[in-house]
């Protein structure tokens, strides 16, 4: 069966050839727990650091606090670091694959979606992460921007051949 191509995210295995479904042996259903445990993780320590703050991220926006500068640098330094450790040592996937990266072409359509991505993210104080993290500390209105951004991104998919490249 073939799948259609997806130049936004792609994953290939080595092991199949491109454009084909892998068939792996599926997981008993508890060992997704360890996603669940994973993602209330990250969750918490989102909340904690306020970055799921609309304060916090109003803040940043209005260049007034070095908080928010001050995590994502954090997150970008210890991914570059990342990157640099998984291509100097090979580290594979847990499933034995290789991890390779690769170049992507850069886009105008790149500037305009990081500024409605930035807009969007100014208005609602909320980006995809902890987006998740302020629906599950109970911050209700959160679920319109989800609503959203499910919206956007099926709206992105219909016009995406459209689009320029």
């Amino acid at each position: 069966m073939s799948l259609p191509s997806n130049t936004d995210f792609e994953l290939e295995s080595p092991d199949t050839p491109s454009g084909t479904i892998s068939t792996t042996k599926k997981a008993p259903w508890w060992r997704q727990l360890q996603y669940l445990a994973a993602g209330a993780l990250f969750g918490i320590i989102l909340i904690k650091s306020e970055v799921i703050s609309w304060f916090r991220i109003q803040e940043m926006f209005r260049l007034q606090s070095f908080h928010m500068y001050g995590v994502i640098g954090s997150a970008v330094i210890t991914g570059i670091i990342s990157v640099a450790i998984i291509k100097k040592t090979g580290v594979k996937t847990f499933y034995g694959e290789p991890i390779t990266f690769r170049p992507k072409p850069f886009h105008k359509g790149q500037i305009f979606g990081g500024l409605l991505f930035g807009f969007g993210w100014a208005l609602t104080g909320a980006c995809p992460g902890p987006l998740f993290a302020q629906i599950g500390a109970g911050f209700t209105v959160s679920l319109a921007t989800l609503a959203s951004a499910i919206l956007g991104t099926w709206v992105y998919g219909m016009l995406r051949d459209k689009l320029p490249h």
